[in-house]
Order: structure tokens, then C-alpha cells, then sequence
């Protein structure tokens, strides 16, 4: 029978280091979100279900394309942080890796995606 403390048996672990760095992230993003979400929908609501020229006129202006921009950008962010906290509790070693790297590619990704579709629309 060994008796080994709590302690004993977490020395050696280390910690991940990020643990509070994710969460203030998450916690910005999250208040950033419950402002942009509904200048996001006051911004594209209008549109919905418009002609071409009418979307292009509407993204041409300021406050449409900067509240879809915003929004876009923070909620991708938002989606990268909480993913990889995702990743990392149900995952280990290279597949680990592999899935942090493929989910930061995709958010950044789509972001571009979405931002080039976006100044296309404003221009």
C-alpha cells in the first residue's frame, strides 16, 4: 500500500499555463458577443431577402459592413478559444496538435472568407 498525497502525485504534471489567459479571453469575447450580436442583426436583418443591388447598396455603407465586420471577427475568435479549450480537455498528444492547428485554420480561414466576401459587398 503506498500513501502518496495529493501533491505528490500532481509534482511533475506542470500546469498548461493558459488556463486563465483562455478564460479572460472567452469572458471578453463573450461580452463583446452580447453587443455585436444585435447590431449584427439590426445590420443584416433589413437585407434579408433583397436583390443584389439592394445588399451592395446596404454593405456600402458604414455601419452595416463595420457591425458585420466586428461581429464576424469577434464571434470567429470567440469560436477559436472556446474549441481549443475543447480540444485540449478531451484530446492528448498529436491528435491534439493536429486538431488545435486544423480548428485555428479554420477559424482564420472563414474569417478571411468572410471579410473578403464582405469588402466585395462594400466596394
Amino acid at each position: 500500500m503506498a500513501y502518496v498525497t495529493d501533491r505528490k502525485r500532481a509534482a511533475g504534471l506542470g500546469s498548461a499555463k493558459t488556463g486563465t489567459e483562455h478564460l479572460w479571453h472567452m469572458q471578453i469575447t463573450s461580452v463583446l458577443l452580447l453587443v455585436l450580436v444585435p447590431l449584427f442583426l439590426i445590420a443584416v436583418g433589413p437585407v434579408v431577402g433583397e436583390s443584389y443591388e439592394a445588399v451592395t447598396a446596404h454593405f456600402a455603407r458604414p455601419f452595416p459592413a463595420l457591425a458585420t465586420a466586428l461581429g464576424l471577427i469577434v464571434a470567429l475568435n470567440h469560436f477559436r478559444y472556446g474549441v481549443q479549450v475543447l480540444i485540449e480537455d478531451y484530446t492528448d498528444g498529436a491528435t491534439r496538435k493536429f486538431l488545435i492547428i486544423a480548428m485555428i485554420g479554420v477559424s482564420y480561414g472563414t474569417m478571411a472568407t468572410g471579410l473578403y466576401a464582405l469588402a466585395r459587398l462594400a466596394i
